[in-house]
């Protein structure tokens, strides 16, 4: 098992990751319940427990969702997409 440190002034609550994100909190609770969002931290194990989200996290999943084209995040383009995040355009240089 790996363990992995996390810095504690990385942590974001819910409101503050809405915030930075410029969505409503309620929108986090949406995608944490469908699977979708960024990935985030349950501080416990009782349903009450706080959820906490780390910042370079949340910022490399909205990295991930950079587009330069409206196609480019079609179901086609996401498949041409290279592990940086740009469109491959399948020739070489």
């Amino acid at each position: 098992m790996t363990t992995q440190t996390v810095d504690l002034d990385e942590l974001l609550t819910s409101a503050e990751t809405a915030a930075l994100l410029s969505i409503k909190t309620n929108t986090l609770e949406i995608w944490r319940n469908k699977g979708k969002g960024p990935a985030f931290v349950k501080l416990g194990e009782a349903p009450q427990a706080p959820v906490r989200y780390v910042r370079s996290v949340v910022l490399d999943w909205l990295a991930k969702r950079s587009f330069g084209s409206t196609s480019a995040y079609s179901p086609a383009g996401m498949l041409n997409r290279t592990p940086d995040g740009c469109r491959s355009s399948g020739a070489s240089a």
